[in-house]
């Protein structure tokens, strides 16, 4: 994993206003990403991923936040998966 990676629980710990104020930070360097890339100025190529995936990540909190969902941990998670149906040996 990256260095430069937002964690979702430090994303969470944001308030909305802080929120918006880190998305349109985002999206105009996103904008900015586009034109170096566009026009071969670009220094580091992994930036642009890393922008889109804290965007994603906002934008998920952000949704979470408005149907009023609690973020389910990890391993929670994974036990309420249902088993596989069991085949018949027909």
């Amino acid at each position: 994993m990256a260095k430069n990676t937002v964690k979702a629980a430090d994303v969470r710990a944001k308030t909305d206003k802080e929120l918006d104020t880190r998305l349109a930070e985002l999206r105009k360097e996103q904008f900015n990403l586009r034109f170096q890339r566009a026009t071969g100025q670009m220094a580091n190529t992994a930036r642009v991923n890393h922008v889109r995936k804290e965007i994603a990540k906002i934008i998920t909190i952000q949704n979470e936040r408005l149907r009023g969902v609690e973020a389910k941990p990890a391993a929670k998670a994974a036990k309420t998966k249902k088993p596989a149906a069991k085949k018949s040996a027909a």
